[in-house]
């Protein structure tokens, strides 16, 4: 029987042509009901390394971590994470901002999708991740929480041969972050067409070439910070005209503006000091 006839068979039946989507809805309730684990999830992402992983309710309280979030965050068990807020976990700049995206989505029911941004662990390494966050409803269409990965941005083989085609547009956007980078310039670096260069630079870097240009433009930005250079210098160094719009980006990817990541450079270096 071709698809059509299903189609029509169904309406004969009084059936609905989304008859399909709701029986899958119906799996679907009935797979949620029969689970003795509705986070089996967690299981899941437990062995991927490289992803953050959470569940959150409406207050924002971790209910579901992995380890990759657990160890980041410094501790040993899960339960040091669950039940607390970035608030509780993270400095407390750093915090606000995590607790203020995710009642962003809680508020709204809107998601977060592909966002690049700088996670600030203690004792560890910065991680460049891109993040997403979605809302979670019960049955009633009611926002119950949120779950979200952070997907750690990897670093290219320069040895591979796609690497090669996009080579010089890397070294031309790491000599030239401070000035205007124009993707139809780019492309022309590369011989290739806008369209072509973005799919690559996304097959490399997992990251829009704007992505790209954003990350590489912040790394120099977080180096200078750690000087004596003034704020609106840095900002200007690092291709932003507009003091306020390098402060914007700074923090939407940061979480920090760019005085309080120098002020937690401080004090991380007195730290180290004593």
């Amino acid at each position: 029987m071709r698809p059509s006839d299903l189609i029509s068979t169904g309406l004969e039946l009084g059936m609905n042509p989304s008859g399909v989507i709701n029986t899958n809805k119906q799996a679907n309730r009935k797979l949620e009901r029969t689970l003795a684990d509705p986070f089996f999830a967690e299981i899941l992402f437990d062995r991927i390394p490289d992803i953050v992983f959470f569940v959150k309710d409406v207050a924002g309280r971790y209910i579901v971590v992995n380890e990759t979030l657990m160890q980041r965050c410094g501790c040993r068990q899960k339960s040091q994470v669950v039940g607390h807020t970035p608030l509780d976990l993270f400095p407390l700049e750093l915090g606000a901002r995590y607790a203020e995206q995710d009642q962003y989505v809680i508020t709204t029911g809107r998601t977060i999708d592909n966002q690049l941004e700088l996670h600030l662990y203690t004792d560890q390494e910065p991680v460049w991740c891109l993040t997403y966050k979605n809302p979670l409803f019960d049955h009633d269409g009611l926002i119950i929480g949120l779950a979200g990965i952070s997907r750690d941005v990897s670093t290219p083989d320069k040895n591979h041969p796609i690497y090669q085609k996009i080579a010089e547009v890397v070294l031309h956007i790491q000599r030239h972050y401070g000035e205007t980078l124009r993707l139809e310039e780019l492309a022309r670096l590369a011989n290739l067409s806008v369209s072509q260069l973005e799919r690559t630079i996304r097959r490399i870097f997992q990251l829009s070439p704007k992505q790209l240009i954003i990350k590489t433009r912040l790394e120099a930005a977080r180096h200078f910070l750690k000087e004596e250079k003034s704020i609106a210098d840095i900002a200007y160094t690092c291709g932003y005209t507009d003091h306020s719009a390098f402060s914007r980006q700074f923090k939407a990817t940061i979480g920090l503006s760019p005085t309080e990541y120098r002020e937690l450079v401080v004090h991380e270096r007195m730290l180290k000091g004593k």
